[in-house]
């Protein structure tokens, strides 16, 4: 890869988005969805660092699938996080396109390592 993980943007905004849902869910008394969507947050940036100290490309990407897999499952946590009104329209609707940002950024990433 020759870089750290630290100068992927991927990783970057996915360290972000894990902070952003940390903060906005300090006050939530729903500690079980708080709880998974605190744990699928920070698996995004968690596995992009994982799998970028691995000493393969074949091992990276496996590790990027892990990442979109929880990015896809915070997307869902989020919607869930909406409707019950954990998180209103605004907050999710934003949080939501920042999932969406990262998952494409991560297909790209995964694409450029396998080919």
């Amino acid at each position: 890869m020759g870089k750290s993980f630290e100068d992927l943007s991927v990783w970057q905004k996915s360290k972000d988005l894990a902070v952003l849902v940390i903060n906005e869910l300090s006050g939530s008394k729903n500690y079980s969805l708080k709880d998974q969507m605190i744990r699928s947050a920070i698996s995004i940036a968690s596995n992009i660092a994982e799998g970028a100290e691995r000493k393969g490309s074949k091992e990276f990407a496996n590790f990027i699938s892990y990442s979109s897999g929880s990015c896809a499952e915070l997307m869902t946590q989020i919607m869930i996080a909406q409707e019950t009104d954990e998180f209103d329209n605004d907050i999710a609707n934003a949080l939501i396109k920042e999932c969406r940002e990262i998952s494409k950024m991560l297909y790209g990433l995964r694409k450029s390592i396998t080919e």
